[in-house]
């Protein structure tokens, strides 16, 4: 996270002192910041306890997926015109790079964060559904 702050102030710096490179700083800040309403969503319902519902998996799916397609998905595409064209200084460049990096550190760990949510909800509905199960079939809970 800090990583991500500090190369988005420089960038914003970059951009003023060079009078250039605005457009595609805006862009990569746009991209950035687009998801931050569902992580602040994330964090009131947490607050008031209404994280472990509906809301909340739908929440978390439309961050994953905002996160993903714009991120990761736009964001090479803008890095990739970024790199081909002859406009943009050298570091600028590395800037972008190393910004579309931190990106996909997060990624991964949005990703682990969503596979393990997604593993623990299987297995509580597994569990349900075999209780189900048992108390359709003989009328009783089987303890064990």
């Amino acid at each position: 996270m800090l990583a991500h702050h500090t190369l988005s102030i420089l960038g914003i710096i970059m951009a003023l002192v060079l009078g250039e490179s605005g457009t595609e700083v805006n862009a990569v800040l746009f991209g950035s910041e687009l998801t931050n309403p569902l992580l602040q969503m994330r964090w009131f319902l947490r607050e008031t306890g209404h994280y472990h519902s509906f809301t909340g998996d739908v929440v978390d799916f439309l961050f994953v997926a905002l996160f993903t397609g714009v991120r990761i998905g736009v964001g090479a595409r803008l890095l990739f015109c970024e790199m081909v064209s002859p406009t943009p200084k050298w570091f600028v460049k590395v800037g972008g790079v190393a910004m579309y990096a931190v990106s996909w550190c997060f990624m991964f760990s949005i990703w682990r964060f969503a596979w393990r949510k997604s593993i623990k909800k299987y297995h509580a509905w597994r569990s349900r559904r075999s209780e189900e199960r048992q108390l359709k079939h003989n009328g009783h809970l089987k303890i064990h």
